[in-house]
């Protein structure tokens, strides 16, 4: 039977962490081991796993280290604990954010669809939207209709969304398919996909730090062949503060941004022209290059006019890592088996 090791990452994170673990350890597949990185927490997150979860395995950071580094390091234990038990092609990763709570057999859901196939290099499920409100003086709850994710969606322009996002779970997205990638949010990879697209073991790339590193490496995974499966019966739930939809207006997409921190702004906008200059395929450029054109300048013009700070930190940033940026897009497309036409269908 092919083992799946969970990979979780906590800072400061410990509101949420028996939640979620308790949700895994509850599953029903039988071959499971849990491990949590504590990103340099303060809030107490080692204590609670090391007290009340000591079935869990506990890696600690002095420092957040990120969400790339963190999972990596999961990663990275898995290949050494395992496979000497496993062949490399029965051993699976579950990356999970601290936030989500499964359904009892959403492990075992996506095995079943994914283990025997060995071309899915990542499966992911229904992703539902969870709310937390207020009852008198208890915190309750709201496991709500919603849809989270059901997948990656990249559009022409290559704007990244979380598919079906913000749209009521109806009965319309019940048909098992390939998709373009898995959110990181709840995303399960086969461990011999991700060696097969990082011999050098940065599976998510380190340089991004955080965000867009699921995208990142999705789109890697795409150009070297393999394919993301997307399993609706397999059902979680994650923890919405802020409630955002695929399809939104310019106007809702400003107003989001008012509640976003102007370091996870240089993030999420470095790492997308870092994704852009490892990933993209010369032919597809020129064949999107109004779309991409019309959506890069639009951005850049926002950010140069509201946002300065950020836009010049996040291209300072790109300058800093574009020499290795360039080598690894040198070694990406050197491994790279999809030709452009075989990408470009995923683009909506």
């Amino acid at each position: 039977m092919s083992k799946v090791v969970v990979s979780i990452i906590s800072w400061n994170h410990a509101k949420y962490l028996a939640d979620v673990l308790n949700s895994v350890l509850a599953q029903t597949y039988p071959d499971i081991s849990i491990v949590v990185v504590d990103n340099g927490s303060t809030d107490g997150s080692s204590d609670l796993v090391r007290e009340k979860f000591p079935e869990v395995g506990l890696l600690r950071n002095t420092n957040n280290l990120g969400f790339s580094r963190a999972h990596n390091q999961v990663i990275a234990y898995t290949r050494a604990n395992f496979t000497q038990l496993n062949d490399l092609e029965d051993l699976f990763v579950l990356v999970l954010n601290p936030d989500i709570i499964l359904q009892t057999d959403f492990i075992a859901k996506l095995m079943d669809r994914a283990a025997h196939r060995t071309d899915i290099g990542s499966a992911g499920g229904k992703l539902l939207r969870l709310f937390q409100t207020m009852d008198g003086d208890l915190l309750e709850k709201e496991f709500s209709d919603v849809v989270d994710s059901t997948g990656i969606r990249m559009f022409k322009s290559r704007r990244a969304v979380d598919r079906n996002s913000g749209q009521r779970d109806n009965g319309r997205f019940e048909r098992v398919e390939e998709v373009f990638g898995i959110t990181g949010a709840a995303v399960l990879y086969r461990l011999s996909a991700l060696v097969d697209v990082a011999p050098d073991g940065n599976y998510f790339d380190e340089d991004f730090f955080a965000y867009k590193e699921d995208i990142d490496l999705a789109w890697r995974l795409r150009l070297r062949g393999w394919k993301a499966l997307y399993i609706p019966d397999a059902i979680g739930y994650h923890h919405r503060h802020l409630a955002g939809s695929e399809k939104v207006s310019i106007l809702a997409l400003l107003r989001g941004r008012k509640n976003r921190s102007r370091f996870l702004s240089r993030l999420s906008y470095r790492n997308h022209l870092l994704m852009l200059l490892k990933n993209e395929q010369l032919l597809n450029v020129l064949i999107d290059f109004p779309r991409i054109w019309f959506q890069e300048t639009r951005k850049a013009l926002y950010l140069i006019f509201f946002e300065p700070t950020t836009w010049f930190s996040a291209m300072l940033d790109v300058i800093r890592y574009l020499p290795r940026t360039l080598k690894k897009r040198r070694a990406i497309m050197a491994l790279a088996r999809s030709r452009a036409r075989e990408i470009r269908r995923w683009f909506a």
